[in-house]
């Protein structure tokens, strides 16, 4: 596991593709399960670890995850995140370019929490929820397009349903409009590469960053990550 920042309070990860933010029904591995694994032998603690979840990324996206170590750092951070003070920046190769070079994605959207899929609806339509991002292009090779994203909001799979109602699929994701299986290992080609935030309790400024395994088309946009 890759410990990318650790104090008193928090503790961010890097999560591979295809592994669990938290525990689900399949009973599969997960990130939490990881790292309070982590926490009880570093500083050998007896009985259960508190960790907070403070966000999740979806088990087809690989990059940063933090959780909270104290309750503190859990309320004030899950108050930032309402807030909008957490800045999330993801990396995402489309298999169609844009017709803009930047811009900024505004729909409504509602999950089928059975189906655990989401689509684009009128605003008035019940459970509708207001989606917000903003991107700009970095390169395009080999018919593929890399783009940065920057999440306004934080909706259910909202950059794969915003880009894939564009009709610029996520490299890889079949669930959103189509694109072909990715040859990651449970993946697609989102990556959670920065966080920048407050620190919830010593108010320092942090950022934290990780770069995408260069593998797959990955590797091909390596030069401009």
């Amino acid at each position: 596991m890759k410990v990318l920042f650790e104090d008193n309070h928090l503790i961010a990860v890097y999560k591979p593709n295809g592994v669990l933010s938290q525990g689900d029904s399949t009973g599969d591995k997960s990130m939490i399960d990881e790292v309070k694994a982590y926490i009880k032998k570093k500083y050998n603690k007896p009985g259960d670890v508190f960790l907070g979840s403070i966000h999740r990324i979806d088990r087809v996206t690989s990059g940063i995850l933090i959780f909270a170590r104290t309750s503190k750092a859990l309320t004030r951070m899950n108050q930032m995140l309402k807030d909008r003070k957490i800045s999330k920046t993801y990396l995402a190769i489309l298999d169609e370019r844009p017709d803009n070079p930047s811009g900024k994605l505004v729909n409504y959207l509602r999950k089928n929490q059975k189906a655990n899929y989401v689509i684009v609806v009128d605003k008035d339509k019940e459970g509708a929820k207001k989606a917000i991002l903003n991107y700009e292009m970095i390169a395009e090779l080999e018919s593929k397009c890399l783009v940065s994203v920057n999440l306004e909001t934080g909706r259910p799979h909202q950059i794969r349903t915003q880009f894939g109602y564009i009709g610029c699929s996520v490299t890889g994701d079949t669930k959103y409009r189509g694109s072909k299986r990715s040859e990651l290992k449970g993946g697609i080609y989102l990556h959670s590469y920065e966080l920048q935030f407050l620190h919830p309790v010593g108010k320092a400024p942090i950022r934290i960053t990780v770069k995408p395994d260069a593998v797959g088309y990955w590797k091909t946009f390596k030069d401009f990550i």
